[in-house]
């Protein structure tokens, strides 16, 4: 896997095999696929129309509500007998998109992963702490078949339950761990919290995804965890995780991307117009080899920028750190604002931990956010000095005036083994 010809082949014979699999696939969705079938057929477009990845603007979008119109198996371009597994969403804003896996899936999923993994230091004989949940998330299962593929024993521990995660940590001494970032701080605050030393623990490197997060967060996990912690990216839509990842000695200069499998492209997020190398934008995905649940430009609404790196050490693209999910984004008083702006903040003050949360409330016509953030150990929440330091920094940086909130450590609800959401928001929606 690590370093493979296709990770690193010349771009041009990278193109000839996306052009390709993309004319394969283009063709078989049409076919197989009732809703594309229409999708082209209202827009008088024909298989034969798409040749290269030039021509591919000319394809529609497909987003969320598309899969979920077609709930559950109406975007399946096999039969049913042919599909070897099934996740699902967790369904919280409707209903679930649902997504299927040939055995020749299930291969691509297992490719991808075990990449990522040796990307992120795995590397064969290696034991993995999995603590993603199993079930129909894509996580814990994905992790799973991708870290066997490369050679890892791995310890199915799933999420939650950090008094068990920390005894499994010491006693069966992983190398390398995979979860949610938000629970790799809390498995962190709570190996100091025991007085725990790191030094004792195996564990060397950190896989963390499924929600975004900064620089802030990397460093308290790398200094508590005592790992290298590097980003892997996915989404079910798509794959689930291994649609890209960070090279653990290539951190801060974005995530290869396995385009020879997931063709990106970043788009503006109002006009869908494709944006160029290095512009932020919505991340948009075509799946080139899947069987049973391809998608043509998949819109993620995932916001980031996407280039390729002359000094890296594989030819494949890549993605800059996920700025916020344009439908998180926050419009207060005219600007957008994302929940990691605040972190990039806090990150500056030697005072604060990065655990923190952002309150959206609504004063008369206005929108108010408050900032909660913890203060590290044996400083004093009532600080009036540093609060007014951090008002004016917030200020300054984001262009917006905030409530700020300093809080004792612990004080700041943690994850317990799944995603966490930074954003309370408290108004009231109008139904």
């Amino acid at each position: 896997m690590y370093n493979s010809r296709l990770e690193t082949m010349p771009l041009e014979e990278l193109r000839a095999l996306q052009n390709a699999r993309l004319s394969s696939l283009v063709k078989r969705v049409y076919e197989n696929v009732p809703f594309y079938k229409q999708q082209f057929d209202v827009i008088g477009l024909h298989p034969e129309d798409i040749k290269t990845l030039e021509d591919i603007h000319k394809l529609p979008f497909t987003k969320k509500t598309d899969l979920r119109d077609n709930y559950p198996f109406g975007m399946f371009a096999k039969p049913m007998d042919e599909i070897r597994r099934i996740h699902a969403s967790s369904g919280t804003t409707g209903k679930p998109t649902v997504v299927g896996y040939t055995e020749a899936d299930l291969g691509v999923f297992d490719e991808v992963v075990a990449r990522s993994l040796a990307c992120a230091g795995a590397r064969p004989g290696m034991k993995l702490h999995n603590a993603y949940g199993y079930g129909l998330f894509t996580g814990g299962l994905g992790m799973h078949g991708g870290a066997t593929k490369l050679g890892m024993a791995v310890i199915p521990v799933s999420g939650g339950m950090t008094e068990r995660q920390l005894t499994i940590l010491q006693d069966f001494e992983p190398e390398v761990i995979c979860c949610t970032p938000s629970y790799a701080q809390t498995l962190a605050d709570e190996l100091e919290k025991r007085g725990i030393d790191t030094d004792s623990l195996a564990v060397k490197y950190a896989v963390l995804g499924a929600e975004p997060w900064t620089e802030a967060i990397r460093s308290q996990v790398e200094r508590g965890l005592g790992v290298r912690a590097s980003n892997i990216y996915g989404l079910s839509e798509v794959i689930g995780p291994g649609v890209s990842q960070e090279d653990f000695e290539e951190q801060g200069s974005g995530s290869y991307i396995w385009e020879d499998h997931f063709f990106p492209e970043v788009v503006d997020r109002d006009s869908g117009e494709p944006l160029p190398y290095g512009e932020e934008g919505v991340l948009v995905f075509t799946t080139l080899t899947k069987e049973a649940f391809p998608v043509l430009r998949y819109w993620t609404n995932d916001i980031c920028s996407i280039n390729y790196d002359p000094n890296g050490k594989r030819t494949h693209i890549k993605m800059s750190t996920i700025k916020g999910r344009a439908d998180d984004m926050l419009i207060i008083r005219g600007v957008n604002l994302f929940h990691t702006q605040v972190e990039e903040v806090i990150h500056m003050f030697d005072y604060l931990s990065p655990n923190y949360r952002l309150l959206v409330d609504k004063k008369g016509a206005m929108d108010k956010v408050t900032v909660e953030v913890e203060t590290v150990a044996n400083v004093e929440p009532e600080n009036e000095d540093l609060r007014g330091r951090l008002k004016k920094k917030v200020k300054d940086f984001i262009g917006l005036s905030m409530e700020i909130v300093l809080k004792s450590p612990g004080s700041i609800p943690r994850s317990q083994g799944g995603k966490l959401s930074r954003i309370v928001d408290r108004r009231v929606k109008s139904v």
